[in-house]
């Protein structure tokens, strides 16, 4: 047996953690803990659009508020065979759809994701999503450490956003992508 590393019980061990516990609690101090992904982001009105049969995809909203400086790079959803964080804007006279690599959620302010500006796209659609059913999304995140985290949400599906009168053109903008 080597002298340089003492013989230490398995039951001197426990005693040794059961001490260290008891002092932590005692002193207050807990071990911290990474806040969980609705602690780090706050999401308010979100939905997304109601399609009909043939309908390929349809757009998710909602308006993100983030404690830390925070990155959307993706989403998934079960419901859609492609996901993506998309951008619209005008050029020159023509507005134009393209998806972004990520999406800046800058701490404390509210980044929103509406129809005609930014917004979650769900293309290749499995099956129509009908008003009144909820769709699972998934938003992917990365903190400015670079660690990627994930927030499962469940949107309410509608043809227009919650409190607002549905539009006559309400599938326009997102049924061809």
């Amino acid at each position: 047996m080597n002298s340089f590393f003492p013989t230490i019980s398995a039951s001197a061990i426990v005693r040794r953690t059961l001490v260290a516990a008891t002092l932590l609690a005692a002193t207050g101090l807990a071990l911290a803990q990474a806040p969980s992904s609705t602690e780090r982001v706050q999401v308010q009105g979100a939905w997304a659009r109601a399609s009909v049969p043939g309908q390929s995809g349809t757009g998710a909203f909602m308006r993100l508020t983030a404690r830390e400086p925070l990155r959307l790079v993706g989403a998934s959803s079960p419901a859609a065979g492609v996901v993506e964080v998309h951008e619209m804007k005008m050029e020159g006279d023509v507005m134009r759809m393209r998806p972004l690599p990520e999406l800046a959620l800058p701490a404390g302010q509210a980044v929103e994701l509406r129809p005609g500006g930014y917004h979650v796209m769900l293309m290749d659609l499995k099956a129509p999503l009908a008003s009144g059913s909820a769709v699972p999304v998934t938003l992917r995140l990365k903190d400015a450490r670079g660690a990627e985290f994930q927030l499962p949400l469940s949107l309410p599906v509608a043809l227009a956003a919650p409190g607002a009168a549905p539009a006559a053109d309400a599938h326009q903008g997102h049924h061809k992508h």
